[in-house]
């Protein structure tokens, strides 16, 4: 985010079917990998899931479910693809676009607006109805919830779609951390495993494993920000390019990776597994490492259904997602993402569903109603009469 200035498992065990040599170091410097007599662990998704189940049948077929489609595809003309805040808000000097915010410079603060933009594969896929909204309220709801693990840059909240956060120097590092080896992206662990990669950004991978796999240790992959593509980089390079110093990415590393353990424990309580997620963190004018940017969001995070993870792994199928790996798979069998200069327009049966997906993960988590919007004010209006009523007071 450079450019992105910013605020802000009596299913079989696992080990029966994979070998005991396929194992993961943990991430290090020497990238030795573990011993050969260490175990598989046993995964146990009934004991991850016994407080709160999602229900499949809400998730594929609810009254919810239809209020939800109906909306979004009411709301499919009318998705917040833009926003032009420097032009409708006083004080607002400049104006940065991101794959899924625009980012308001406010002088001593960041005004940052979570638009209905859907990103991957490094370019703008769709707009999703609701998707900046329901993104930037998992955000509050998870900044609120780990405040004990490391401080945030959030301010304030004053829309929907917003949230103004103190200015601070952004690290130009990624920090993706991986509890399992799957992904379609250039970048996922699946993608260059199969291409036959066993050390990647520092973390030694054993022969022998399977897509979607879990690893036997969370690992952190963590990516520089280049100008139009996430390039995966180790530890050592990091502070070797001077990126950041060594205690700088100690830090940050140890908070993404307890971040990272944390989130999965409150997604298991929840029927949920976290397989992998991104943080940004920058440094404050106090010298304070601080979470910026998004968390644990469907955007930013994959998400599988847990208590059929087991079973669909044994039978070689793709775990029950909720997050937008299906409609990024649309994508890859129907076109080049990559390459193509333009891309088929996505299904509008699938934008809505992915709209759901991502209110279905939201109330899930948080366990309260997604409040959809009305629309007797148009969203732009909304959103600049609200920031302008916030940075009045802070100005």
């Amino acid at each position: 985010m450079s450019s992105r200035v910013h605020s802000l498992n009596p299913p079989k065990p696992l080990s029966s079917k994979i070998p005991s040599s396929s194992l993961l170091a943990s991430p290090s410097s020497s990238c030795k990998p573990v011993s050969k007599s260490k175990k598989y662990p046993t995964i146990s998704v009934s004991a991850m899931s016994s407080k709160h189940r999602p229900s499949l049948d809400a998730l594929n077929s609810s009254e919810r479910r239809e209020e939800v489609l109906r909306a979004a595809g009411d709301s499919l003309s009318n998705c917040l693809s833009e926003t032009h805040l420097h032009l409708t808000v006083p004080g607002l000097k400049s104006k940065t676009r991101g794959k899924v915010r625009d980012i308001y410079d406010g002088g001593d603060y960041l005004v940052l607006v979570t638009t209905d933009r859907l990103s991957a594969f490094d370019r703008v896929l769709a707009s999703i109805p609701f998707k900046g909204q329901v993104l930037n309220e998992t955000s509050l709801w998870w900044f609120n919830k780990t405040q004990h693990i490391t401080p945030n840059a959030v301010v304030s909240v004053p829309d929907k779609n917003v949230t103004i956060a103190k200015k601070c120097s952004v690290f130009p590092v990624e920090f993706v951390v991986r509890g399992y080896v799957t992904g379609s992206t250039d970048t996922s662990l699946w993608t260059v495993y199969k291409k036959g990669v066993r050390n990647y950004c520092g973390n030694i991978l054993p022969n022998g494993m399977v897509k979607n796999q879990r690893l036997a240790a969370n690992i952190l992959t963590p990516t520089t920000k280049a100008v139009d593509h996430d390039v995966p980089v180790t530890p050592d390079e990091i502070v070797q390019r001077g990126l950041m110093t060594q205690a700088d990415y100690d830090e940050a590393s140890s908070k993404a990776l307890s971040l990272f353990e944390y989130g999965q424990r409150v997604a298991a309580e929840h029927g949920l597994i976290l397989v992998d997620t991104k943080y940004e963190f920058g440094k404050g004018s106090d010298g304070s490492v601080l979470l910026l940017d998004e968390v644990h969001t469907p955007d930013s995070s994959r998400y599988w259904i847990a208590n059929s993870y087991e079973e669909r792994f044994f039978k070689s199928l793709e775990p029950e997602n909720i997050d937008k790996e299906f409609l990024r798979l649309w994508f890859v069998d129907n076109c080049n993402p990559y390459e193509d200069e333009v891309l088929p327009d996505a299904p509008k049966e699938l934008v809505s569903e992915l709209a759901w997906r991502y209110i279905f993960l939201f109330e899930t988590i948080t366990k309260s109603k997604f409040e959809i919007p009305a629309m007797e004010e148009p969203i732009h209006d909304r959103i600049s009469r609200n920031v302008s009523a916030a940075l009045s007071l802070l100005l």
